[in-house]
């Protein structure tokens, strides 16, 4: 982390925490110190239930994905959250290791949920075990299978019977799967189907209202809600310099009772101060004028994750995906993660399918330059 970025990040905690006036003219301005803010956030844990499993979890728990220290996790486990995510997929399994070192003595204080993907059934079997290794337990508490697309992924026989021979062996307390594509369908098919205990989805200020809809409807049947990609991709640019959004964005999604938690990146301690402190606190005015300027500074940039723009294409190309893997590169600045995600689409839907096409003609309805982005995939993935 840049310090221009951990210096705008301290003073938007400092300013939330004080509760003085926000943003007025784009100046952050300053009050109560960290120790204070630490101690108010530690008074203000607010717990939700997930779903029909009875599980009961921090809104704000630990988005694991980024994290290469232990300490950091222990630092947010200490403070109160009591939720980690992670996947068998990241940093190439040491993730999981990383999140294992965090929480060895402690395992009983927190509930954890990793993802696995869509293979075949012994692969599948062997990553479960695999998991459980690295992370230093015999059980998750919730066990998904990763990126989900469509209605055929929920009813894919192969992974329902692995995930529901691991619930039976006691390898996973609840079961479910992540979504970053065609998010509103997935959830309102998953509540239906009643196999599912709970969903990952990507949730943020800029996603329609028909997903936040879909969300309290899972919710109402049953079904617990987890919430990533929260924070709209942490964009940084010239009309952003003067202001912290992610605060308000947490809180935004947070504002929708029917989250049962959030797992925004934490990477420095600076990260599990700034996210602790959101617990408690309403959406108000000033989170709004605040999202209101990134909302303006980051449309032309954020891809939405809806999936209309898949049926546009004539070659198939994932555009979505490309999407979210230019956003990891451009917005969380972190390459690694970028062409690690981009890696793993097939090469009959990634970037090898734009080479014949002199323009894209995909047409964003959100006003996401889809052509800017394809070609700056092409620079750092190509």
């Amino acid at each position: 982390m840049n310090d221009k970025l951990r210096m705008n990040r301290r003073n938007f905690v400092k300013t939330t925490v004080a509760g003085v006036s926000g943003i007025l003219g784009g100046v952050v301005l300053r009050g109560a110190n960290i120790t204070q803010a630490s101690q108010s956030a530690q008074a203000s844990l607010q717990y939700r239930t997930l779903g029909n499993t009875g599980m009961k979890l921090t809104a704000v728990g630990i988005g694991a994905m980024r994290t290469s220290d232990p300490a950091v996790i222990r630092q947010a486990v200490e403070k109160g959250v009591n939720y980690i995510d992670t996947a068998r997929g990241y940093m190439g399994g040491r993730n999981e290791e990383i999140v294992g070192r965090a929480i060895g003595d402690i395992r009983k204080q927190v509930h954890i949920t990793t993802k696995i993907k869509s293979n075949s059934r012994s692969q599948m079997e062997r990553d479960i075990d695999a998991s459980l290794q690295a992370l230093g337990t015999d059980y998750v508490d919730g066990l998904l299978l990763h990126g989900f697309r469509s209605r055929s992924d929920i009813h894919n026989e192969d992974g329902r019977e692995v995930l529901q021979k691991a619930r039976e062996q006691g390898k996973a307390r609840a079961v479910g799967f992540s979504t970053h594509s065609n998010m509103a369908t997935l959830i309102r098919e998953a509540a239906e189907d009643n196999f599912f205990d709970l969903v990952i989805a990507a949730y943020n200020f800029k996603h329609p209202d028909d997903l936040t809809e879909a969300i309290k409807e899972g919710s109402e049947k049953g079904l617990g809600i987890i919430a990533m990609k929260t924070q709209a991709g942490g964009y940084e640019g010239q009309a952003t310099e003067h202001i912290n959004p992610h605060q308000a964005a947490l809180k935004w999604v947070l504002s929708n009772e029917g989250v049962t938690s959030t797992i925004p990146s934490m990477v420095s301690f600076q990260q599990v101060e700034e996210n602790v402190q959101v617990m408690g606190s309403a959406f108000g005015l000033q989170d709004r004028k605040m999202l209101d300027t990134y909302g303006n500074a980051i449309d032309s940039k954020l891809c939405r994750l809806c999936g209309e723009c898949l049926p546009q294409c004539p070659k198939g190309v994932q555009v979505n995906d490309i999407n979210r893997c230019v956003m990891y590169a451009d917005m969380y600045r972190d390459i690694s993660l970028a062409v690690e995600n981009y890696n793993e689409l097939p090469a009959s839907r990634n970037l090898s399918q734009c080479a014949d096409c002199t323009d894209c003609i995909i047409d964003c309805r959100y006003g996401l330059n889809v052509a800017e982005n394809i070609r700056r995939a092409g620079e750092l993935f190509a």
